[in-house]
């Protein structure tokens, strides 16, 4: 079982050889659930990664926090800006930290100094879509067959249950 759409944070490639690992593990007949974030309006995306709470800001900037407690850091997280956006092509989501300033951080654990300009961004994730169909293809090109997919009463993600398919 792999749930809560993780998946979305590999790309492809990453993505095929994650599952071949596991369809490597498993037994032919075996199942394996899997969870998945489907593509839906723009608008429900942007907002969810750009939500009136904030909580995906702070989440996001709480990295910063993490590296200077860590690795004993001086980024200076007001320096900074949250910035959610779609990928069409991609069907992803990304997040950036973007430099509010030019500035210089020093992470003391690798004795290395980072530079940055104003408006240059710190990627920090994808989370890719799918389609129902990108389901199906990827079970395919990676050793299942789907036998359910079942979804959230919007239709906005989806529990696959594949089945292992191996020559026996």
């Amino acid at each position: 079982m792999f749930l809560g759409s993780n998946i979305g944070n590999f790309d492809s490639t990453s993505c095929q050889i994650f599952l071949k690992k596991i369809w490597n593990q498993l037994n032919h007949g075996d199942y394996f659930l899997i969870g998945f974030d489907l593509k839906k309006d723009l608008a429900v995306l942007m907002k969810a990664y750009n939500d009136s709470d904030k909580l995906t800001e702070k989440f996001n900037l709480n990295i910063l926090n993490r590296i200077n407690n860590s690795m004993q850091a001086n980024f200076n997280i007001e320096s900074f800006q949250h910035f959610g956006c779609y990928n069409p092509i991609l069907g992803a989501m990304e997040s950036f930290l973007i430099s509010l300033k030019d500035q210089e951080v020093f992470i003391k654990k690798i004795s290395q100094k980072f530079s940055f300009t104003r408006f240059e961004p710190i990627h920090l994730e994808y989370s890719f879509k799918y389609l129902e169909s990108d389901i199906y293809n990827l079970a395919n090109k990676t050793g299942y067959t789907v036998d359910s997919i079942y979804y959230d009463s919007k239709k906005y993600f989806a529990n696959a249950l594949w089945r292992v398919m191996k020559n026996v």
